[in-house]
């Protein structure tokens, strides 16, 4: 797989493969999925230092471009950030230049000016991230941390992680995304990555007014009767009802779809012993699932959210060291021209 390709993914890889930009899981490979897997457990013992810090990114500047509110995501990608020692800047979007008339792009393009090396996108519109990486600042890091309804492939890898811990392996489990897969860019990440790292079986488990159109041309089976949809299962995650995001009356009422969806432990009960359960978070408990399976021993939510902090510190790292080594080799090219 090389940069060189046409399609829109590779604009996320230098030329030799490295990462450069992280984007969206489509497109990459088992081989570098595993890689950032890796990087992120040797990550892991950081968080357990004393001085809580590695020297990597020194010298390097973060801008946390978040467009949509999320104080968790926010927050772990700041970590992760100093963790690696870099300089982190949080852009308060509501009260930038953005909100006094200035495009997105010439805000971008100030920011580029003032040497920054690495920019943390949230946004509402599906693509956004991809605009910036190949239309503003290509010459600046893009990560996504989340973008409308396309993809949020750092909270997928760090799920991956977690199951990774738990489970040793991918090949043969069966995992199913229980609720509103509709809105949810967690669950296309998540779908991608179950299949390219080899999961026997992914499935979605919902009503069917909370399902995308040609849901199983993501690489999924669907369930709409959640007891039957838990058998046999390895994991289990669990999302939140997007309520900010519907349009019109998806859903009879909050209470129907807990009686129906939500998990509890005599609906547990029938996945494989071991199954575990996961949620990426923040918990609507009642709504999605039951506060004594939230906080049971199969529930692994808070190693997901430990696991948040060495993903994007691997992604972070990783993408940073890919532009490095572009920029070093078209020097070279210079050089020799």
């Amino acid at each position: 797989m090389t940069a060189n390709d046409s399609s829109p993914h590779h604009l996320q890889l230098t030329r030799d493969g490295q990462l450069r930009h992280f984007l969206t899981l489509d497109g990459l490979d088992r081989a570098l999925l595993t890689d950032i897997l890796d990087t992120a457990d040797s990550f892991i013992e950081v968080g357990e230092r004393t001085i809580k810090k590695v020297p990597l990114l020194r010298g390097r500047t973060v801008v946390n471009l978040f467009f949509e509110s999320s104080t968790r995501t926010r927050s772990t990608f700041e970590l992760a950030a100093k963790r690696l020692s870099a300089d982190v800047l949080n852009l308060d979007i509501s009260t930038s230049a953005t909100s006094k008339g200035e495009s997105l792009s010439d805000t971008l393009l100030n920011l580029e000016a003032m040497a920054s090396d690495m920019f943390v996108v949230r946004h509402s519109q599906s693509g956004a991230p991809h605009f910036i990486a190949e239309s503003v600042t290509p010459g600046v890091a893009i990560i996504n941390a989340g973008d409308g309804r396309h993809a949020h492939p750092t909270q997928a890898m760090l799920d991956m992680l977690t199951i990774r811990q738990h489970k040793g392996r991918f090949e043969g489990l069966k995992v199913a995304i229980v609720g509103d897969v509709l809105h949810s860019r967690v669950a296309r990440s998540q779908i991608r990555a179950l299949n390219e790292l080899g999961a026997e079986e992914v499935r979605v488990i919902a009503p069917g007014t909370l399902l995308p159109k040609d849901v199983e041309s993501l690489g999924c089976t669907v369930e709409y009767d959640m007891t039957r949809g838990m058998k046999d299962l390895d994991v289990v995650i669990m999302l939140r009802l997007q309520k900010e995001r519907m349009e019109g009356a998806l859903l009879p009422s909050e209470r129907e779809f807990y009686r129906l969806y939500g998990l509890n432990q005599q609906k547990l009960a029938l996945a494989h012993p071991e199954c575990i359960v996961m949620h990426p978070g923040p918990i609507n408990r009642g709504v999605e699932i039951e506060s004594a399976v939230a906080d049971g021993p199969q529930s692994v939510i808070l190693n997901q959210v430990t696991n948040g902090i060495a993903i994007r510190m691997a992604v972070m790292s990783m993408a940073m060291g890919g532009q490095v080594s572009e920029r070093q080799q078209k020097l070279s090219e210079r050089g020799q021209a």
